[in-house]
Formats: structure tokens, sequence, C-alpha cells
């Protein structure tokens, strides 16, 4: 077993390779009984959360934080600008919202969530609700650059993007003065993503994981469930040890505090076991669909590039 290595970003910093995924449900009920599981995971060593303002974990998180003990200036915190607040408000007002809401006065990586930007009906709607894409500015070129600007006052250690394909990291890094840091993106072994893997590598972006165990449709793939048996750990634990060998960081939510654990302490995969997994790859998305009109979120597949 190995303990939890950290990551260079091109900024210098140093990013926790194994976080623990923000997402709390669909309801307030759901997201505010979140806190309990945040402070499990930071008393267990968890040093990485992610959140999102989408995800309306923000304030949990950081009521999990004062409960833990744990010294803010110890943990890594990501959070995201969301996809309806471009146009409505600059990059900076968004983040000073979830500064608020984090009780914090910076994080450590800020996310551009998506490409695409959407009307979303109001502020207390539930996520996903009766979402429709705006179709006018501003292009993500232009929103980069409000993130640049946080990133200049020192409100986010770090800027990058979330869903951005090869083609959509191409048509930003025409006009970015800065190259994000990171971009998180759907990937499991199903879904190994390996052009945007050599694509980021060569521009010096990490590659986040999100959905990083693809969910029981991988995780009871007889191949892992065969090397469950050989390394003697949970199906989880295979398949994030597989994605950081490979320099991807990974932040899978999970609110057992047995899990949690598991999810820290990874085995040491055979460099052969490693490139079995990769082969199960067959570019299949399990988290972010395509709807019956084949758009995901009010973009096509062409538009997103995937």
């Amino acid at each position: 077993m190995s303990s939890v290595p950290k990551f260079k970003l091109n900024t210098g910093a140093l990013i926790p390779s194994v976080g623990l995924g923000g997402w709390g449900g669909l309801t307030k009920e759901e997201r505010a009984a979140t806190v309990p599981w945040f402070v499990t995971a930071l008393k267990s060593g968890y040093r990485h959360i992610d959140t999102a303002w989408a995800y309306g974990t923000e304030k949990y998180v950081g009521e999990a934080i004062r409960q833990s003990g744990v010294p803010r200036e110890e943990i890594w915190i990501t959070t995201k600008l969301p996809w309806h607040h471009p146009g409505l408000r600059t990059a900076e007002q968004s983040i000073d919202e979830s500064l608020k809401n984090l009780g914090t006065d910076y994080v450590d990586l800020y996310l551009l969530h998506w490409p695409q930007v959407i009307d979303w009906p109001d502020e207390d709607s539930e996520f996903l609700a009766e979402i429709k894409t705006r179709n006018s500015s501003p292009t993500f070129n232009e929103t980069w650059v409000g993130l640049e600007e946080v990133y200049a006052k020192g409100k986010a250690k770090n800027i990058g993007v979330s869903n951005f394909s090869v083609q959509n990291l191409e048509k930003l890094l025409a006009t970015a003065k800065i190259v994000p840091a990171v971009n998180q993106v759907e990937l499991h072994p199903y879904l190994a993503q390996e052009e945007l893997k050599a694509y980021c590598d060569s521009k010096g972006i990490v590659l986040t994981a999100y959905t990083p165990t693809g969910y029981n449709t991988v995780r009871s793939d007889p191949l892992i469930v065969e090397l469950t048996r050989k390394y003697n750990v949970t199906p989880a634990q295979i398949i994030l040890a597989w994605h950081n060998s490979r320099g991807v960081v990974v932040v899978p939510k999970s609110s057992d505090a047995q899990r949690q654990r598991d999810n820290l302490n990874l085995p040491n995969v055979a460099p052969e076991d490693l490139k079995r997994i990769s082969a199960l790859d067959r570019n299949e998305r399990l988290c972010n669909k395509a709807d019956p009109d084949g758009k995901v979120y009010g973009w096509t597949y062409e538009q997103l590039g995937w």
C-alpha cells in the first residue's frame, strides 16, 4: 500500500492526488446531511475536498472544516464557477459568493465548471431544473479572462477548467494568457481519455477524474473483481490506484467512513495489471450521456468535442 502522493501543477502548487468528491445530492436536505461525512473524511486524513457552487455543498464543506479542527491552510479546496453565472455576474462576484459560503478568503483551485453557458430559472432551483442553454455570449474564452483576474488577485491560487475536450482546450488556449492548471473530466477504465490525457500532458495540464471508479458498472467488471482478489483490496482501490499511476487526480465521493479510509490507502498495482485495466477502455460515458435530443445540458457531442 502507498500513501497519497501529491502532483505538481504548472504553477508549482502540489495537489493531493486523492480528494473527496463534494456532490451531496439533489435536495437541500441531502446536501445539509453532508457535514458529518465531510468531517469524518477530514479526520481520516483527507486534505483535498472538491465541491462546486452548483453542488450546493460549499457552506457544508466550510462548516465541516471548522468542526474538524484541521487548519484551513492544510486543506486543498476546489470549487467551480457555475455555468449560469457568466453573463449574470463577473467571475469575481461569483467566487466571492463561494468564498462566503466556504468561510475562507481563497480557494486552492477554481474551475470553469462547463464550457457552455445555461439559463437557470432562479438561484433556489434544484440542480439541473429546467435548464435551457443560452446561445449568446459570453464565450468560455471571455469567461476565462475573469478567472485570470481572480487568480491575479489571489482569490484562487490556481485556475482550471472542467468538461473541456481537446477541441475546446485548443480554442481556449488561442486567447488564454494563463494555461489552465487542471482539467476535471469524467474518467475511468471504460473512458480512459487517452487522447485528452496526452494533449493535457503536452500542455502541462493535470487531469482530475470525476466518476473515477465508474460506478458499479466498472467496479463489477470481471477483471477488476479478479484484481481485488489478487491484491486483497476493494474494486475502488484498484481503480483509484490505476488513476494515480497515470498521474491523474481522483475525487471519489464516499459518505462511508471505512470506504473513505480505503480510498486513501491504495495498492501498488503491477505494471502488467495496469495495462490490462487500460485495455478496458471502450469510450463509454456513464455520468454525462446525451439526452434523447442528442445533447448534454444543451450542447451536442460535436460542440463539446466528445
